[in-house]
């Protein structure tokens, strides 16, 4: 009997949990790694909706480019941060996606995220062209930032394979650890695609120093060329106190996408918090004031949600 009582009392309980959970729509975000510019913005963001929406609970997760958009594809997650050629990629099924991620819709255009390469400023290394023995860190497999670099590198004539059996290292780490690799002297070059300045470039930045590498004319124009979505851009020379000069880059656009079953209400409602509460983001890091309205829909190579689309509508913004 008294088995009986505890399974009933378990069994009560559950239903109320049940219950509860039943009671909320769940938007689960995934964001960036730690270290970078995307979670904290994330977790922000999810705050933000779950105060401001009725009825939703929300979390924010850690994540990257190109595995966001096949887990908001697989219903893993309703909304996700990445890029602008990787949201297309997944969309068509190119690049490092089997099949078509039609389930991926368009919410927003943010900011570029630019593909920024440093090494220490005592680093032998002077150019992308001398990386061929280098112990290196483009970040995990599934980062946008990662596949970014492996492209580049492949134009300046290189490859992760050969960069190993030549003796180089790829060491899969997020941004925090990669920084930290770099200030202690274990690897000779960190590249992640993010903004600029960027919280674990910045510790590097503060001690011991760094210099970014640049990107060639040529190939920067091949490679924007070759890769839809993707600009030329610089990393201003205000970013970081290692600089002296501008540094010539490449850029894509860091845009959140959406799970195409999210209600049009509540897509509505997010894509409203996120524009018209822009101070409370700008309070997070103060690069977020050069995110603007007016470009939410620039880099939408892809169906937009209609439930985030009404509100562009509104504000007169239009693809």
């Amino acid at each position: 009997m008294k088995n009986l009582g505890k399974l009933i009392i378990g069994a009560a309980a559950f239903g109320l949990v049940a219950s509860a959970a039943s009671a909320d729509t769940f938007v689960r975000m995934l964001a960036g790694p730690q270290g970078g510019a995307w979670y904290p913005y994330g977790a922000k963001m999810s705050e933000m909706f779950q105060k401001n929406i009725k009825g939703i609970s929300t979390s924010t997760g850690p994540g990257g480019g190109v595995a966001n958009v096949r887990d908001v594809n697989r219903g893993n997650a309703e909304i996700a941060w990445t890029f602008g050629d990787t949201a297309w990629q997944g969309y068509n099924g190119k690049g490092k996606f089997k099949g078509k991620h039609e389930n991926v819709l368009f919410f927003a255009n943010l900011y570029p995220g630019i593909l920024q390469m440093a090494v220490k400023k005592d680093s032998p290394i002077k150019s992308l062209r001398e990386i061929g023995k280098a112990r290196l860190s483009p970040g995990k497999l599934t980062f946008a930032g990662n596949i970014a670099f492996e492209k580049l590198i492949k134009l300046y004539g290189f490859t992760y394979d050969g960069i190993k059996k030549a003796g180089g290292t790829i060491h899969r780490v997020g941004f925090s650890d990669a920084a930290a690799l770099l200030k202690d002297g274990h690897i000779d070059l960190m590249a992640a695609m993010t903004t600029a300045p960027n919280a674990a470039y910045l510790s590097v930045d503060f001690q011991p120093g760094f210099r970014l590498l640049p990107v060639d004319d040529d190939i920067a124009a091949t490679f924007v060329k070759q890769n839809p979505g993707f600009i030329r851009t610089k990393v201003s020379k205000s970013a970081y106190k290692s600089l002296n000069a501008d540094v010539p880059a490449i850029a894509a656009p860091t845009v959140l996408v959406i799970n195409k079953n999210v209600s049009s209400d509540i897509a509505y409602q997010m894509a409203k918090i996120v524009w018209e509460r822009h101070a409370e983001l700008a309070q997070v890091n103060k690069f977020w004031t050069n995110v603007n309205l007016k470009d939410a829909l620039e880099g939408a190579e892809i169906p937009v949600h209609p439930g985030a689309m009404r509100y562009y509508k509104e504000k007169g913004i239009a693809k």
